[in-house]
This record gives structure tokens, sequence and C-alpha cells, in this order.
């Protein structure tokens, strides 16, 4: 049964004004599996003004109330399983194990977001003046404009909203046009359930024809104070580029080329079981996914064989079946783009160890591919997919040095039983994470999550998170005596 929904705006659940729909499909069969309504500009600003009417009451709110909203938030998300497993499944092709990972990781960055609530809001600062106290106080912006994205859709959209709404914001929440419900509508839920008073969480889904308009109409609205967004760089390049123009702050999470250097000394089965799962989980829809597997020449061959073996067995097919490791694209055209790349690099002649092959419904196989040159697409692009290359490198400086070469830096891994030229490694690498004898993909919701260079700016997640959506202001109040003046 298709299901059907509406915008959320001021606690209501409100059709578009021109009472256009769109259609959201089933990436595995093709089917729609839900119809959302189609924003437009007007709705958007509708629900900007929802946000800003519930602002200064939501601000005022006890710290205390706050945290018991999002406690219970977390339990009642968390209660949702296997509903958002069928979700997960249905709208963007995840894997059970995936759904599951999703569940509980959103649920505890509500529970971080509840801590949240209460911390220190600022500092008493040192001053030359005299019967003065100074403080540094952070609060609010106001109204938070946030653009989630599809592929880990309850992780990143519940980042996308929870602290900025646990320090005091208001947030319009525009999810993807590929998961309105995972990684929007069924995360509001949640929240709405718990007791999150009306206007302060509103969310607008469109059609992609619509895109570029409703996003403008959303970052240009005078009463959005920020923006955060997690997606591609050359979205976040013009989501970047609109908010600056309207002077208001981002933080934009983006694209990576993510490297996995398997040092000479490394365990050999776990570097193989790590790589697997870091360019695989997911079916490599992962913004820290493993693009790059750098593998010390004298023992690349043995690690390529083992890895290519492992990789020709992960189980293909229907993201509804326990039992699938890789699951469709999102859609027929991010399957395309894969292929595509694929044969770009076989054309110039790249060997391909596993995989690459086509599939139908929108699957692509797990692919390994070697003796990739400069002269191939797949060098340089983002992969974001279901293909990863291993290449040969001489020692960890060689490593450091490949793996550096690349506009992004958003994460990386290195694998070897020497915990010193490990963390030689990592320091040397040019990203905003990076994880020793582990593989690229890791989140906790504490953890400063975020890029550097082409990867994007401004961090998600924890002390930082707290930071990135609120702002500092300096406050004196003149305790004891009056101030001197010159004249």
């Amino acid at each position: 049964m298709t299901i059907t929904r509406d915008l959320i705006i001021g606690g209501e659940h409100v059709p578009a004004q021109s009472g256009r729909t769109t259609e959201d499909l089933n990436p595995y069969t093709g089917e729609v599996f839900a119809r959302v309504a189609a924003a437009g500009p007007d709705d958007v600003h509708r629900a900007v003004g929802a946000a800003a009417d519930a602002a200064e009451a939501w601000a005022a709110t006890a710290p205390s109330e706050r945290r018991r909203i999002f406690l219970r938030a977390a339990d009642i998300f968390e209660s949702r399983l296997e509903e958002g497993a069928r979700i997960m499944a249905e709208e963007v092709g995840g894997v059970r194990g995936w759904a599951e990972f999703n569940t509980h990781l959103a649920a505890n960055i509500l529970r971080e977001a509840a801590g949240a609530a209460t911390l220190p809001q600022g500092e008493v600062l040192a001053t030359d003046m005299p019967g003065v106290i100074s403080m540094s106080v952070r609060q609010p912006y106001g109204v938070v404009a946030a653009i989630s994205p599809w592929n880990a859709p309850f992780i990143l959209g519940m980042r996308a909203i929870a602290v900025p709404l646990a320090v005091g914001n208001t947030v319009v929440l525009k999810p993807s046009e590929d998961a309105p419900l995972a990684c929007g509508l069924f995360l509001a839920d949640a929240l709405v359930e718990a007791g999150l008073p009306a206007g302060v969480l509103n969310v607008v889904t469109n059609d992609r024809a619509d895109a570029a308009e409703v996003v403008e109409a959303l970052i240009s609205d005078q009463r959005v104070r920020m923006v955060n967004f997690t997606g591609s760089t050359s979205v976040g390049r013009t989501i970047g580029t609109l908010a600056a123009q309207h002077l208001k702050p981002a933080v934009l999470e983006l694209g990576g080329k993510n490297s996995l250097v398997v040092l000479e000394d490394a365990d050999l089965d776990y570097a193989v079981d790590a790589a697997a799962f870091g360019a695989y989980m997911n079916a490599g829809q992962i913004c820290m996914s493993v693009d790059r597997v750098l593998v010390d020449r004298s023992i690349a061959a043995e690690f390529t064989e083992r890895f290519a073996a492992k990789v020709r067995n992960l189980p293909t097919g229907d993201p509804t079946d326990p039992a699938t490791v890789i699951g469709p694209a999102v859609n027929p055209r991010s399957a395309q783009r894969q292929y595509g790349l694929i044969e770009d690099a076989v054309a110039k002649g790249a060997t391909v160890r596993a995989g690459g092959h086509r599939l139908e419904n929108s699957l692509v196989p797990a692919t390994v591919l070697t003796d990739v040159t400069p002269q191939m697409d797949i060098f340089h692009d983002e992969i974001f997919g279901a293909v990863t290359v291993v290449f040969e490198v001489d020692g960890p400086d060689d490593a450091v040095e490949f793996a550096n070469n690349t506009n992004y830096g958003l994460t990386a891994g290195v694998i070897t039983e020497n915990l010193g030229e490990g963390w030689d490694v990592a320091k040397r690498l040019k990203t905003g994470i990076v994880h020793v004898n582990d593989q690229s993909v890791a989140d906790e919701p504490q953890a400063p999550f975020g890029g550097i260079q082409e990867s994007g700016y401004g961090k998600f997640g924890g002390q930082a998170g707290v930071e990135s959506f609120s702002e500092r202001r300096w406050i004196t109040v003149q305790e004891e005596g009056h101030a001197r003046f010159p004249f």
C-alpha cells in the first residue's frame, strides 16, 4: 500500500498550497513507495514563519524539559525499528544491518542532544575593567535551515536537527527527494509524539524539479539565521555560496575520496575484513566509504587476492532479505553513474578483480579494480557506490603522499600492528577524521564530525556541534561602581 504524507508546518500536517504531490520510488522494484507533498517557495516561507513564531518560547523552555522530550523521542524512535527497517529497505534500498545501525545511532544522537540541553552555556572571562563581570555566553541562532541526505537517512537526518533543537533553535528541515520519509517525516514523527511543541520542527518535502527554488527560498528567507547541509560537494558548494551571499553561517559535511592505508606489517585477514566493510557497507553509499585501498607493495598481491575472493562472495540483491549485504543503488541514475566509472576505467586499461558486470534492479555488484591510472575518471572522482580501487604503495611516506593527493579531506583508516607508525601516518593525513587500526567508516554522536578542504567545514557532534549551532556573545555587567570615561 502506497504511503501518503503531507508537510509538517506549525504542528499540523498540511498539503502543499499548490496541491501538488511527488512520487517516492522503491529503487529495487521501481514501484511507488510513497507520495509526498511537493512544496514550493510559499510553503517554505510558511514553514519558516512557523519556526520563527515558535523560536522565542522554545529558546526559553527549561533545559530539563528539552532533555525530557529528547530522551522520550529516543525511546520512541528505537521502538520503531521494524517500521524503520521497512522504510529504509523500500525507500533507499537499505539492508537490514544498515537499518538497525541507523536506528540505534539515531536514537543515541537524540540522547546526546538531551545532554547538550543542560551543558554550561558560557564562561566568566578575566577582565581589567574594575567592578565588571565579563562573560562569554552562548545562545541559539533562532531558525536553522537543515538539508538532510538519503544515504544514512536516520543518522544524518537526526544529526541535522537534534543538537540545533536541543540548544534552543527551531528548525525547518528539507529532506532529500530520495528519502522524504526516512530522513525527514519519520524522524519528526518521533519528536512530535515525544512532546516537541508545534512549530519547533517543520518538515518541507519537494519534487526534485523544484529543489533549487525550494532551497533558495529557504536559505534566502531573512528569518533563517544559519544553515546545515550534508551531501555532495557539488551541491554543497552551491549551498555554501548561497549562505555566504546572505551572510549566514553554514555547516557543510560533503564528499570524500577516502583512503585505507595497509602497512607492510598489517594482519592481512583483519585488513581484508576492514577494507570490505569500509568499501561496501550500504553498497558504498557513505561519504566515509573506502574509495582507495593503499597497500604496501610487499603484501599487495596476497592482499588483493584475498580481498577479491571475499568481495566476490558478498550476498547481493533484495534489501528486504536479511542475508543481503549489497543492496541496490538509491536510484537507476546512481547505478548508471557507477557503471560509467567502471567502464571508463576498464576501457583505459584497469583490471577487474571482482564484480564489474551489469545487474538489474539498480544493483551494482561489489567491484574491485586494480591498475587504475590518473587518466581514468575513477582515479579522481568520488565513487559513492559499490566499487573500490586497490593501489600499491612503497611504504608509509608514499602512502601518505598518495592519500593526500586529492582535493577532498574527510576521513581515512590505517591498518598496522605498529601503533607508533600508525599514529605517525595518521598525523600526516590531511583529513578531518582518521582511525588507526580501523577502516574509514565510523561515527559517534559525541565526536566532532566533519572534513577539511572540499569535504566541507564546520562540525557536527558533541561539544563541537553545540558550538556550531549556537552563537557566542560577550556580555559585561558593571557590578560595582561606574565605568570611567575620558570625556
